[in-house]
């Protein structure tokens, strides 16, 4: 039974940045009992959806870690996610760029 929750401690919470929730617990443990502080320590939440998947669960995590209610913990405003942009669609808007000055 022990090993079947050690399993589920690798689990991915943040599958941009690969971080499980042994990672997350760690942190927690640590002290790190905001998303910010636990995304500074973890990088949960710096990848390409930039938090928009996994925050609400770190939050959870932190909340039931803590004792603390969710609204405390989770974060007033999110960034935008990264989206990759094909070098052709840059290079195409110099083009436009140059074609109209």
């Amino acid at each position: 039974m022990t090993d079947d929750k050690d399993k589920d401690k690798d689990m991915f919470i943040c599958r941009c940045e690969e971080v499980t929730l042994r990672e997350i617990e760690q942190a927690i443990d640590d002290g790190f009992v905001t998303v910010k502080d636990v995304k500074r320590v973890t990088r949960a939440g710096m990848g390409l959806c930039q938090g928009r998947t996994c925050s609400k669960t770190i939050a959870r995590i932190i909340a039931q870690r803590t004792g603390k209610p969710l609204e405390e913990i989770l974060p007033k405003s999110f960034r935008y996610p990264v989206r990759p942009e094909k070098m052709m669609a840059v290079e195409n808007e110099e083009f436009d760029d140059a074609k109209n000055s």
